[in-house]
Parts: C-alpha cells; structure tokens; sequence
C-alpha cells in the first residue's frame, strides 16, 4: 500500500479532482469535506501527508484551526496548505502555525505533484541517514535524526520536519554559509519562497527556550550559517 494522504477541502469537484490525481501516483488518498470530520479521522488515523484549503464550508479559517490541531497531534507530520487565498498575511499565518508548505489552488498538477515528492523525499533521506550522522551536536545543538528531536541547552525545540531538515542542513557545517538555492537544494525544497519565513519561524522556537539564541546568521546577500564555535 502506498504512503496514505489526506486531502481537506469543501469543494467536491476540487476534492474528487486532487485525489483522483493523487491515487494516479500510487498514494492511498483519504478525502474530508470539512475540518470536524477530518478532525475525527486524523484522531482514529493519522496520514503521512495532510492537504488543506483554509476555507472549510461555514469555516472561514478552518483550515488553520485543523493545521493547529494536526500539529498537537503530531510535530512532524507534514502539512500542505492548498488554497485559493494568496495574500502574505494567509501565506504567513499559515506558515507561523506550521505548516510545511504553502500553495495556491493555481498550481498545476505536475507541480503540486513534485511539492509532495519533496516532502517524502526529505523523510527518506533523515529516515536514511547514516549512523555517524545519526546526532549531531554542536555546543548547545543537539540534533538526533531517528527520533527527529531537537534539544538546545537541554531543552527541547519543538521543529516541524521542515524545520528540522533546515536546522540540520545549516548545523552540519557551521560556519560555512548556504545560499538560498544551497538551502533550497539541501532542505528538498521546490523553490526557496518560504526559506525567510521558515527561518524566522526556526529563531523564535529556539528564542523561546533561551533568549539569547544566536547561533543563526544571516549573510548579506550570500543566505545563511550556523554560528562556529
């Protein structure tokens, strides 16, 4: 049986389109109308992979209320949102509460396709990494790849699994700075329009847990470096 993913959306030609396509590829898709039955579901099951619209029939924002509630379900989980709205305040509202990806219903399919690749793709390779690699420590960074845990100082960063594979990109070569596309390239990204976001959102989990974190630096028009020792 292939990898099991959800598809959250009201509209039922939408719905049916997105998992016709996705069963195509060789997933088992599980199709939801609106957030209290995905919700009920996801509870008894979770998938390997969740898509969801923000507007869910009387819901406006209900999509963002499941993407809360998907991540006190499970941190690693990856999450999808596909929906018509395309403003920066959706794009990073969605991205604050994590979600690892942000799509407008304007994507074509093959697209759509290779963002979901992406996202399997980066489980395999934490999944496949070698047992050198398996935990990484840097200072106060400890990285341990099986169980996806991050800890600083002792304390432990709740990371989404995109956030995760960032960290552990950056933290493998500290001191050596990875541009956009490098970041890109490393963290199985499709394209780097989230990268900023996602790296904001990475500061302030680890500000959280010790105020004066600063181990992430930004380079002026070359990307970004996990500080050296």
């Amino acid at each position: 049986m292939g990898r099991r993913i959800a598809i959250v959306e009201d509209e039922a030609a939408i719905r049916a389109n997105y998992a016709e396509a996705l069963a195509r590829q060789g997933y088992e898709v599980a199709a939801y109308a609106d957030r209290p039955q995905a919700l009920a579901a996801f509870r008894e099951r979770l998938p390997d992979l969740a898509v969801v619209d923000i507007g869910l029939g009387d819901e406006p924002e209900g999509g963002f209320t499941l993407c809360s509630e998907l991540r006190a379900l499970s941190k690693r989980l990856p999450i999808i949102f596909l929906t018509a709205r395309d403003s920066d305040f959706d794009v990073v509202s969605g991205l604050r509460l994590g979600a690892d990806d942000y799509l407008t219903k304007d994507i074509s399919m093959p697209h759509l396709l290779a963002r979901i690749a992406a996202l399997f793709r980066r489980i395999d390779a934490l999944a496949d990494a070698q047992p050198q690699e398996d935990v990484i420590e840097r200072g106060p960074l400890r990285l341990d790849a099986m169980r996806l845990s991050a800890q600083w100082r002792g304390q432990p960063v709740d990371l989404t699994l995109t956030e995760f594979w960032m960290v552990h990109t950056l933290a493998k070569t500290p001191g050596h700075v990875k541009s956009r596309d490098q970041l890109m390239h490393d963290a199985r990204l499709v394209d780097d329009g989230t990268i900023t976001s996602h790296v904001k959102r990475i500061r302030r989990k680890f500000a959280a847990v010790d105020a004066g974190f600063d181990a992430i630096e930004s380079v002026y028009g070359m990307g970004y470096r996990w500080k050296a020792a």
